[in-house]
């Protein structure tokens, strides 16, 4: 099954958490889609049409599950539509948010986003929701 991992990746850390991510899908036996990794970066906006064929058209195919790091002030404008898409498209959205809770977070957070997507707080919840996930599916 394809995961599809999405959150900013602006800075060192929020790439990290995303790594960290693709780590507990593959330990899993998850295959990953991890876009600073397998559709690159655009370094202008000439690269908008290429960025968007390889991180949707392309990276979305097949996909069962879409993960997003929600952590921040924000969450960044990728990953809200990215959420939006696989919301529209029917497939399964998982939030994690480890820096702080959805209630914390509310003014942050989208209502929308929140009554669309279970958030999880920690690598520990995301883990026993990924299983109940794999469970689910092997059916």
């Amino acid at each position: 099954m394809k995961v599809y991992i999405a959150g900013k990746i602006w800075t060192e850390s929020e790439k990290e958490i995303l790594e960290r991510i693709d780590q507990l899908c593959k330990k899993l036996g998850l295959k990953t889609f991890l876009p600073h990794r397998d559709a690159g970066f655009a370094k202008s906006i000439k690269d908008a049409p290429k960025i968007f064929k390889a991180d949707i058209t392309d990276g979305f195919k097949d996909v069962k599950l879409v993960i997003a790091s929600l952590d921040g002030l924000h969450v960044g404008a990728g990953t809200a539509w990215e959420l939006g898409y696989a919301y529209a498209k029917g497939i399964q959205t998982i939030g994690i948010k480890t820096d702080e809770s959805p209630e914390e977070g509310f003014e942050y957070l989208s209502s929308i986003l929140i009554a669309s997507t279970p958030i999880v707080n920690s690598f520990g919840e995301l883990e026993k929701k990924l299983k109940a996930f794999i469970s689910e599916n092997q059916k």
